[in-house]
């Protein structure tokens, strides 16, 4: 059964924010999850999420920040996108569901400092950006590690803001994709092809999400 998408634009106190949803037949679990700083909802793991967790029970909700929104290129600052995030939890908890909150790269960290807060059952963290690239001295490891719930890290081997290996110790799950980048893109000449990429990565997350209990 294909999953139902739908589109709702959310009033926050950042801007107007928006919601596609792709909604599981029966779901017992809502999986809202946003972009990163440099990109939209169309990034190739958010897709492939929204793709295939319907399947398993689990209704994505991708989230666009109102800077996106708005057609702005640059992210504005993190407070503001927390503020967006906020702004609009009470539309993807509307269905009365537990919620997973997640993101990629800038919103992972934006799911990470607001789960406790919000009431998220767990995070799931795409391409956390763990420093900037080039800076490990520049770590957010305490904003991974302060997340407060089941914390689920999918990572790059070759992400230049944080390989799989320089991740602390914590409560948290981590699972690497070989040979990806920041976007988990893998080179050509990789033993493994996109698709298998891909498939690391969904796999990986209905794994964790039915550990959820």
């Amino acid at each position: 059964m294909e999953a139902i998408e739908t589109i709702e634009t959310v009033e926050t106190d950042a801007g107007t924010a928006r919601v596609t949803w792709h909604r599981a037949g029966k779901p017992r679990l809502v999986l809202a999850v946003s972009h990163g700083a440099g990109g939209g909802i169309e990034a190739r793991d958010l897709q492939a999420l929204a793709a295939v967790l319907p399947g398993h029970g689990v209704s994505v909700a991708l989230v666009e920040q109102p800077w996106r929104v708005a057609g702005k290129k640059v992210a504005p600052a993190p407070k503001t996108l927390d503020v967006g995030w906020r702004g609009l939890w009470p539309t993807v908890a509307k269905p009365g569901l537990p919620v997973a909150a997640g993101g990629r790269s800038a919103g992972a960290r934006v799911a990470c400092r607001t789960a406790t807060e919000l009431g998220a059952t767990a995070v799931l963290a795409l391409s956390f950006p763990l420093h900037p690239p080039g800076k490990p001295e520049k770590s957010r490891a305490d904003e991974l590690l302060g997340a407060g719930v089941p914390t689920l890290v999918v990572q790059g081997g070759n992400d230049p803001f944080g390989k799989p290996a320089e991740f602390p110790k914590g409560s948290h799950e981590l699972i690497e994709v070989p040979y990806g980048d920041h976007g988990f893109a893998v080179p050509k000449r990789a033993p493994i092809d996109q698709d298998a990429a891909l498939e690391i990565i969904t796999d990986g997350v209905v794994r964790w999400i039915a550990s959820l209990g």
